[in-house]
């Protein structure tokens, strides 16, 4: 991959004109990473195939729901883990664990649901931050069901968390980040798309670094022109996996994806799975393996806690390949166990070099 496209230029008053390490300039930030995202409650259960059959559920697969459907499920769920979860709240729990001092922006309602994810992102140290709930619009919650054979079947009801808007978001918590994260599923409304754009001005305004994931595939392919404009006038920072980014820009071939993203974005980081990462700039692809020799138990949570080790060490001013180290370390503990997020304290798996 070489550089023959015609890029656009970097505005010299980009965040990333400035060498990484600038962000460790702790002048008016609080915190090293503040996400907005959907405030999800996981509700995790094993049931028997009975239990799938009985619901009309096709084992393996993920479903959104609505409200009833939601009520419904939730109340005929045998012994459950209910823990506050969601892909940028997880990955804000992944910088927690390493150390990072962060913040979250999501919606709940004043109800069970809320209580029990406000209460589990203080629990680890994240400061929450909720606008105004609906009391007429329950708490969201991913309602996971896994068969004796360890096949997950995920129903998912978005609830209020969608209905984020510009007044949930507080202009001085934004302010304080160095790096404001957005959550690509919060796409779906057009509120929430004015949101992420006035946080990305907030940001950028104080010379904040602003990142996005695009969290799933099929979301990229609901809003594939607003994604690419929001990469291309507001990302510094963009997160992706293989199938993601091929959705991005209609490719079927990885290369030709990658070549097209270096005139968008200036950083972007994409996951390969068992290949690894590739780290890509206007003027660098580079490679960076996984780790190797890690049993995988379930993949869900991957993508956030590589996210969670690379934005980690973007804020202590690492170059990216170690940034993207980090980010394996995070993604390989989590993906040994069942749970997007990790069960032991990520700083204590890294090697002194990265810490």
């Amino acid at each position: 991959m070489g550089g023959a496209l015609p890029w656009k230029p970097v505005p010299r008053s980009h965040p990333f004109t400035a060498h990484v390490p600038a962000l460790t300039n702790k002048e008016g930030i609080r915190y090293d990473v503040v996400a907005i995202g959907n405030a999800i409650v996981d509700v995790i259960a094993m049931v028997d195939d009975s239990f799938l059959v009985d619901k009309g559920m096709v084992k393996g697969s993920m479903a959104l729901i609505e409200t009833d459907r939601a009520l419904e499920l939730t109340s005929a769920l045998p012994e459950r883990i209910e823990t506050s979860g969601g892909s940028a709240a997880n990955t804000i729990a992944g910088i927690a664990s390493l150390g990072g001092e962060v913040a979250y922006i999501g919606k709940v309602s004043d109800d069970a649901f809320g209580k029990i994810f406000t209460r589990g992102m203080s629990d680890i140290g994240v400061d929450f931050h909720s606008g105004t709930g609906n009391l007429d619009i329950p708490t969201a919650r991913s309602i996971v069901v896994v068969t004796p054979d360890a096949q997950r079947t995920m129903n998912t009801y978005l609830g209020v968390s969608t209905h984020l808007s510009l007044s949930d978001v507080d202009d001085d918590l934004i302010e304080s980040a160095a790096i404001v994260y957005l959550e690509g599923y919060l796409f779906d409304r057009d509120e929430a798309k004015a949101a992420f754009r006035e946080a990305a001005a907030r940001a950028h305004a104080r010379g904040r670094v602003v990142a996005l994931t695009l969290s799933d595939s099929f979301c990229v392919d609901r809003h594939r022109a607003d994604f690419r404009a929001l990469v291309r006038d507001d990302i510094d920072l963009l997160f992706a996996n293989e199938d993601e980014l091929k959705s991005l820009y209609e490719c079927d071939d990885f290369d030709d994806a990658v070549e097209l993203l270096r005139r968008d974005c200036h950083i972007a980081a994409v996951t390969r799975s068992e290949k690894g990462s590739v780290i890509v700039t206007r003027d660098d692809v580079h490679a960076v393996p996984a780790v190797p020799g890690v049993t995988v138990v379930d993949t869900t949570g991957a993508g956030d806690l590589f996210a969670a080790g690379f934005l980690r060490g973007l804020t202590q001013g690492k170059d990216m390949t170690t940034c993207a180290r980090i980010g394996a370390i995070a993604a390989a503990e989590v993906i040994s166990h069942v749970g997007p997020r990790p069960l032991v304290p990520l700083v204590d798996l890294l090697p002194a070099d990265l810490r």
